[in-house]
């Protein structure tokens, strides 16, 4: 086996904090078909029971079980109206990058790094471009790279195809991403951050889903390689 092993990561929660981006997306949305503004626990409620990777099918979710039904691709317009496409004001702008400016100089220097993401290509673009320039992410798969979504294993079986012979890890916030590195057979380290809501929760949650370890913050990663 190769001796530089490989790490891919998951995108939001995990390199980029997205609670003003993404989630407030969820609040915006909800509220807007709904006319009720839900708490952020409640959303991470439903991101640890699983199957609610897609952000829009989750909105589309929460408002269906709050007594009002949207089309499915009404519920994508407006959340997309509100994310990419309000200039400024776009949600998008909100979002922080969590690593520390010497984490992935070191990281570097044992592993090549891939990304495994439900976001669309012009999404992680945005942010990789913003944040991340200088840091070489290949394959980058994201949503419209895979047939299934998570918690089905295909972006990391095609990650691990690129990399015969190299150990794999994939680094993620939910159950999803921790089913999904099962799936595939991939050791999965999870990210719960700490003071979050649903936090302990998501905690035990990865750990009971065969997390190899749970950290913090995306920081830590170095303490459980």
């Amino acid at each position: 086996m190769n001796g530089r092993e490989v790490i891919a990561f998951d995108m939001d929660g995990v390199l980029v904090d997205v609670t003003e981006s993404y989630r407030e997306g969820i609040v915006r949305t909800v509220e807007h078909f709904t006319g009720r503004r839900i708490e952020r626990e409640l959303i991470q409620e439903y991101k640890n029971s699983g199957g609610y990777n897609n952000d829009w099918k989750l909105s589309q979710k929460i408002a269906a079980d709050l007594g009002v039904e949207v089309d499915y691709d009404t519920v994508v317009n407006y959340f997309n109206r509100i994310f990419l496409y309000s200039g400024e004001e776009s949600l998008i702008h909100r979002e922080r990058w969590i690593a520390a400016p010497d984490l992935f100089p070191r990281l570097a220097l044992r592993f090549d790094f891939a990304i495994f993401t439900g976001r669309s290509q012009a999404e992680a673009g945005i942010t990789l471009s913003r944040y991340a320039s200088g840091i070489r992410f290949e394959p980058l798969i994201c949503s419209e790279d895979v047939e299934h979504a998570k918690p089905h294993p295909e972006g990391l079986t095609k990650i691990a195809a690129a990399y015969r012979e190299r150990k794999l890890w994939y680094v993620g916030d939910t159950v999803d991403d921790a089913r999904c590195a099962r799936g595939a057979g991939v050791t999965f380290i999870g990210v719960a951050a700490a003071g979050a809501p649903g936090s302990d929760e998501l905690r035990e949650l990865l750990r009971a889903e065969g997390a190899a370890a749970v950290i913090d913050n995306i920081n830590q990663l170095e303490s459980v390689l």
